[in-house]
């Protein structure tokens, strides 16, 4: 069942509690400060409850009656039976109804709520574990500014000052997108004096769009939060954002909600949009004057296009800015285990593409890479594993190098296996290992660093 969060308006609207306890002492604690007008039906009523000036108390038996004309009740009796009778009935009346401890006859179920003046951050999992939504509300109030009272109402304010300063609708958005930005970095409102600068420089900006800019952002590869704080807030500030396969989605939920999303499912096998169309699309989407983010998996500029993409750009007079990505042929092997480098092992590693635009599998020359030392590291090479094992040790690399091919998910989580060159293809196809992978050549592949 999906409970979706609506926010609504109860204030001086009329609701039922059935039940005088602590559980019902807890429900009107959430309820007070957004003002219903909340009545209390039990026989016996808690002290808490009874001294609160704001809730009328009604010492006796519930009667159906008492539902009438509510939007919303309660059945927190801690009798099952009183509290079956009570949804039954307001079932029957299309009223709303929580039944505590029975999630099966709620119409609605009571989120962890963070408040804080206008801001209300409601969580539900859907009645799973309210242990897990209370730590997620724990962790979201201690990352609230201190004085986001003070902020939301100045920001209000603010909104009714910018329509009357600020003509031009897309530089008044753009000033309040910013005083905002700037309120929660400072904790504080703006003072008069950085409102009125703000506000002048939004009021004279030329009429002219601002010079177009696509920002190449490396999402990190595997989990969401391997992304850097500065990829992130360039996510948040996106007004497109073109993305590719290998990206948590996770992360698109952190773009803001009028931001246009372009899936173009760069990924072996099944590329949804040929390279000069995403070249295209994104000078398209540039030269509207809008804010864009190209989010791609790992980092831009290993093996992703990004110096591809921004050499185009650039050829189209936009400016380009890049900020680089956790690339997995770091964070993957090392995620299994696998230093790419170790001391008395490795003092160098190499990446190297496992496959080019051609389909070979090896674009370097071969006997170079059998002769190097380091550890050699091969991305997008699932396809042809076998075929880079057998050139190395054709080229001279001895059958019992170790090597290891390891993939990663969404989740943090990797699988890994391990062998040598001469069996490192059969085991991984055993293991049914498939791409994306990252294959390691070399001792440090021989290496668990977690067992």
């Amino acid at each position: 069942m999906g409970y979706f969060p609506f926010f609504i308006d109860i204030k001086g609207k009329k609701a039922l509690i059935v039940g005088g306890g602590t559980v019902a002492s807890r429900k009107a604690e959430k309820l007070m400060p957004f003002e219903p007008e909340l009545t209390v039906v039990a026989p016996a009523v808690s002290r808490e409850l009874a001294e609160n000036e704001k809730i009328i108390c009604k010492e006796r038996e519930f009667m159906e009656d008492d539902v009438e004309g509510c939007l919303f009740v309660i059945a927190a009796s801690g009798d099952r039976a009183l509290n079956q009778r009570v949804a039954q009935l307001c079932s029957k009346k299309n009223i709303l109804v929580n039944v505590a401890d029975d999630r099966e006859a709620c119409g609605f179920l009571f989120p962890a709520l963070v408040k804080e003046g206008k801001l209300t951050v409601g969580i539900s999992t859907e009645g799973a574990s309210p242990q897990t939504a209370a730590g997620i509300r724990s962790r979201t109030a201690r990352e609230l500014p201190g004085r986001m009272e003070e902020i939301l109402d100045y920001l209000e304010e603010l909104r009714t000052d910018a329509g009357e300063r600020i003509a031009d609708s897309h530089k008044r958005a753009g000033f309040l997108k910013e005083a905002a930005d700037l309120c929660m970095e400072k904790d504080r409102p703006l003072s008069k004096e950085e409102t009125e600068n703000l506000c002048a420089f939004y009021v004279n900006l030329s009429k002219k769009r601002n010079s177009p800019v696509v920002t190449l952002v490396g999402a990190g590869c595997g989990a969401f939060d391997l992304i850097t704080l500065k990829g992130l807030n360039a996510v948040r500030k996106a007004q497109v954002l073109v993305y590719d396969d290998l990206v948590d989605s996770r992360l698109l939920a952190h773009a803001p909600e009028s931001c246009e999303k372009v899936y173009v499912g760069k990924r072996r096998g099944r590329h949804s949009m040929p390279q000069e169309e995403i070249n295209i699309l994104l000078a398209k989407k540039a030269k509207q004057g809008k804010n864009v983010v190209r989010l791609k998996g790992g980092d831009p500029f290993v093996f992703g296009r990004g110096g591809e993409e921004m050499l185009a750009l650039k050829k189209e007079g936009i400016e380009v800015r890049e900020i680089p990505g956790i690339t997995s042929s770091i964070a993957v092997p090392a995620l299994a285990g696998i230093p790419v480098t170790c001391r008395g092992m490795s003092g160098s590693f190499h990446v190297i593409t496992g496959h080019t635009a051609k389909g070979e599998s090896l674009p370097e020359d071969p006997k170079i890479l059998a002769a190097l030392k380091g550890t050699l590291v091969f991305l997008m090479g699932a396809k042809h594993l076998g075929e880079i094992a057998g050139m190395l040790t054709a080229y001279g690399k001895s059958p019992e190098t170790p090597a290891a091919v390891v993939q990663g998910n969404f989740k943090g989580q990797v699988r890994a296996v391990r062998g040598t060159l001469g069996n490192i293809a059969q085991k991984a196809e055993e293991a049914g290992m498939d791409s994306p992978l990252v294959i390691v050549v070399g001792q440090t592949a021989g290496v668990d660093l977690l067992s």
